[in-house]
């Protein structure tokens, strides 16, 4: 199981033992591109997405999911090298677009650079931040409150967010971590996802009983059916076929309060 969402690893026929642990980039465009259209008035999105398969294969889903009018709606589109010293330029041209939703697929230094240039600006789109860069350490460089009211999708708790202080798999977590990690920070989320998708191959073993079989054990992580992980919110679960792979197919949209994402919606696409 990859810790990536990237659409080549959704492949049973060319890649059959290898499959995606994180929600797929064309899922979490599919549950954006459904936001956008039934939250906003007339949109008129504008991406900012790496110069690299990340950001073109999310443009790529993007359009698609916004159907046959995505050539209208999406208005303005601009890329960047990771060896760019900034994307402030590329913040500028976006703005001066119209548009009045910003679809952020950056990673790292970009995606503080970013937030902190569009509020510099004063330009107030509903911004939607790709997934994979919401980590408290990119949102405090770019200032906390520069990021209140940025969108994303979640899936998963993190390590010491305060909202799960009084959840049982976190604290069942924390019991574990105690006594076999005590030198692992109680708030390292790396170190929360490695526990959580563990206990995920646990299961994928459990259902697999005593034919533990290469061919059995692809058989059980391809047929997952509601499979939980404590990492999970509540209504989240691992769904997959043997035709796909693609984990999830039910997302939080979140907003960002200037100290947590908070859930607000949970979508569904196909």
């Amino acid at each position: 199981m990859l810790n990536t969402g990237a659409g080549r690893w959704n492949n049973p026929k060319e890649f059959p033992w290898t499959t995606p642990g994180l929600p797929m980039y064309a899922t979490e465009a599919k549950i954006y591109a459904k936001y956008i259209l039934e939250h906003v008035k007339d949109p008129k999105v504008a991406i900012l997405g790496q110069h690299d398969e990340l950001g073109k294969e999310f443009s790529r889903e993007l359009r698609a999911a916004l159907g046959p009018d995505a050539d209208r709606i999406v208005v303005a589109e601009e890329s960047y090298e990771l060896s760019d010293p900034t994307v402030d330029s590329q913040i500028v041209k976006l703005m001066n677009s119209g548009a009045n939703v910003f679809v952020n697929v950056t990673t790292g230094k970009a995606t503080s650079q970013s937030i902190r240039k569009v509020k510099e600006l004063g330009w107030n789109p509903l911004h939607i931040l790709f997934s994979g860069s919401t980590a408290s350490n990119i949102l405090q460089a770019a200032g906390q409150e520069n990021a209140r009211g940025i969108i994303t999708i979640k899936y998963r708790k993190n390590a010491g967010d305060p909202q799960f202080a009084d959840d049982p798999a976190m604290k069942e977590y924390e019991a574990f971590r105690a006594k076999y990690l005590p030198n692992v920070d109680p708030n390292n989320d790396l170190a929360f996802i490695g526990y959580a998708q563990a206990v995920v191959m646990a299961r994928i073993l459990e259902a697999a009983g005593d034919d533990l079989t290469r061919k059995n054990i692809l058989k059980q992580a391809t047929n997952m059916k509601n499979v939980t992980s404590p990492a999970l919110l509540e209504g989240i679960s691992y769904n997959t076929t043997p035709d796909d792979y693609s984990p999830f197919k039910t997302l939080y949209v979140a907003e960002y309060d200037g100290r947590l994402w908070k859930p607000v919606e949970k979508l569904s696409v196909d």
